[in-house]
């Protein structure tokens, strides 16, 4: 393993240490105050000055993540509120907004995006008229049955890992299952997030995921820059006034004052392996020596992507949103038959990595890769084109 900058086997690890935990693992607490009290997290270290923490109790979600005290993921004004506070159904639909927080929260699993109702007949329950979703779905604020956690030695490299099951049931309804499983190598800079997203029951019921990949300060700051594969942009939701606020896609402001959210949808190229990569980097942090974070999904798992600007004072955020639907919902996919449905048993599963790229040598290496895929516009304000991709739906 790479230690340090040094090359260290095991054994001579072991030699200087008497057990991982001096430099590095995975350890288990409670948070004890405020909205966050009674919450059980994970927090893992990798040696590299990669420290993140993993929310057990909110669907294993990363909350706070930082690399050599900086930090990568944001923090809300809402905190890491614990899910026996959350009304699910409170504020019409709105309700999650006073939950979200976090380097990444997910969203599903049989609905994402705004709020909507749709017929039930699929539950065979006659009292249940009709399924009401509210924003970005339950799954994010459940608490995990912790199956296990802890370091995984492979000849000389070591993995912490932690695994847990979320369940979305009801009766008469929808009986979901999330299998987490989370991931980073001992003096890596990278977390690896695997998920299964599974149809426990038996009824068959629709499926919908999304990850909330919230980076904040000091990676986003002024001049911060976004950088991706996208081959056009199908929608903004700004799109009747694209440069009404000043604030493009790509090079992002300072906070700015009474900022309203823009969001798009982008196309993406994936490479060779289809993998889509997309960055946000802060070339000027440190004097210079820069600060970014990759995101890689796979596109036949997520064939959509989204951007989030939340970019008003005391709410500073960029979102990098990867999607199973268009931004549009389950009513166009459902026009568009790409609604996604599981019978008992079947499954999806998502494969994930999130790497801090340290130094301006990362972000240039990932720059070019990136543009190698495929040119973003250079336009700020990317014109929209609503051409909607083809995605796949149930299968």
């Amino acid at each position: 393993m790479q230690l340090y900058e040094q090359t260290l086997s095991r054994r001579a690890l072991d030699a200087r240490v008497g057990m991982l935990s001096q430099v590095a693992g995975v350890q288990l607490y409670t948070l004890g105050d405020g909205v966050e009290r009674g919450v059980r997290c994970l927090e893992f270290r990798t040696g590299s000055g990669l420290v993140f923490t993993v929310l057990v109790d909110r669907a294993m979600d990363i909350a706070r993540c930082e690399y050599r005290g900086a930090s990568i993921g944001w923090h809300s004004p809402a905190g890491f509120r614990h899910p026996g506070l959350h009304e699910y159904e409170g504020e019409q639909g709105l309700a999650w907004l006073r939950s979200l927080s976090g380097l990444i929260v997910t969203a599903g699993l049989d609905h994402t995006l705004f709020m909507d109702a749709q017929a039930a007949e699929h539950f065979h329950y006659s009292p249940r008229k009709h399924v009401a979703s509210s924003l970005h779905g339950r799954i994010g604020t459940i608490p995990a049955r912790l199956t296990g956690y802890g370091e995984r030695w492979d000849g000389d490299e070591c993995v912490l890992w932690a695994e847990g099951i979320i369940q979305q049931s009801t009766v008469f309804g929808e009986d979901l299952y999330l299998r987490r499983r989370i991931e980073a190598v001992v003096g890596g800079h990278t977390i690896s997030l695997h998920d299964e997203v599974v149809n426990h029951g038996f009824y068959r019921t629709p499926h919908m995921f999304l990850y909330h990949i919230n980076v904040g300060y000091p990676v986003l700051d002024e001049g911060s820059e976004y950088v991706a594969p996208i081959v056009e942009t199908p929608w903004a939701a700004h799109d009747a006034a694209l440069r009404a606020q000043g604030v493009g896609y790509r090079t992002q402001p300072a906070p700015r004052h009474d900022f309203h959210e823009q969001v798009y949808e982008h196309t993406m190229r994936a490479d060779a392996q289809g993998i889509v990569p997309v960055m946000l980097c802060n070339r000027g942090f440190d004097a210079g020596r820069g600060l970014g974070v990759l995101i890689e999904t796979r596109k036949s798992e997520f064939p959509c992507m989204f951007e989030w600007q939340a970019l008003q004072e005391g709410h500073y955020a960029i979102g990098i949103e990867p999607s199973t639907h268009h931004v549009l919902g389950k009513p166009f996919a459902q026009s568009r038959d790409e609604a996604i449905w599981l019978e008992h048993g079947e499954s999806r599963r998502y494969h994930t990595r999130l790497s801090v790229l340290p130094d301006i040598e990362a972000i240039d290496r990932q720059r070019d890769r990136i543009r190698a895929i495929a040119a973003q516009p250079s336009d700020e304000y990317v014109s929209t084109t609503a051409n909607w991709e083809p995605i796949g739906g149930a299968r």
